[in-house]
């Protein structure tokens, strides 16, 4: 068992070798190895990174999705939505980031890893309720945070902050009833006093 963690340049070279074409990008920033592959060759490159010599990721410790449409405003272009997972070799003490972007912007699929690993499970799960990114080989692909016959997908950036409906409970129907958002928009800009003397301040 290796005591210390290996270098970030020599886990990137043990990927490269592990992975050859299917790596389509490999970074090294703040002692972090960050991976992108694309989505026709995401699952066989987890497997590679779960099973090679080299690699041994034996735990996925996290995933999320990524909405990445406002980085148009600033000059960057590409597929708007994105799966981050994170790996860890407990064996190696070594850790990686994985990205891969899905094709579709209107209908976002990527492979399931959670044949690969049993924690992926909740972790698509979530990213399904939050993004609408698809996990095609899930076993039980369904929302698990927002409520039942919720519309939408809450942490896309184009998702209103009220929501499109809000829930109460109605005395006289005795259940909850859902209604359109009555709550108004309101001016979140700070009121700057410059008043002289204010608060007994000279």
């Amino acid at each position: 068992m290796t005591a210390f963690a290996i270098r970030p340049e020599a886990l990137r070279d043990a990927i490269v070798a592990a992975l050859g074409d299917k790596v389509r990008q490999l970074s090294v920033a703040l002692d972090e190895v960050t991976l992108v592959v694309s989505a026709a060759d995401y699952l066989a490159a987890m497997q590679l990174l779960r099973d090679a010599p080299g690699c041994r990721f034996e735990q996925l410790v996290d995933l999320c999705g990524v909405d990445y449409s406002s980085y148009g405003d600033v000059g960057v272009e590409g597929p708007r939505y994105c799966v981050v997972s994170h790996l860890l070799s407990v064996s190696m003490n070594q850790r990686v980031r994985v990205k891969v972007f899905c094709p579709d912007d209107d209908f976002p699929v990527v492979p399931s890893v959670s044949d690969l690993w049993n924690s992926a499970n909740w972790y698509e799960r979530e990213a399904f309720d939050l993004y609408g990114i698809v996990f095609d080989g899930h076993g039980d692909l369904r929302r698990i945070l927002t409520d039942y016959g919720f519309i939408g997908h809450p942490f896309r950036k184009d998702f209103p902050l009220s929501g499109h409906v809000e829930m109460r409970y109605d005395a006289e129907q005795r259940r909850v009833v859902y209604e359109p958002v009555t709550i108004e928009p309101r001016e979140i800009t700070p009121r700057i006093i410059r008043e002289e003397k204010y608060g007994g301040l000279h």
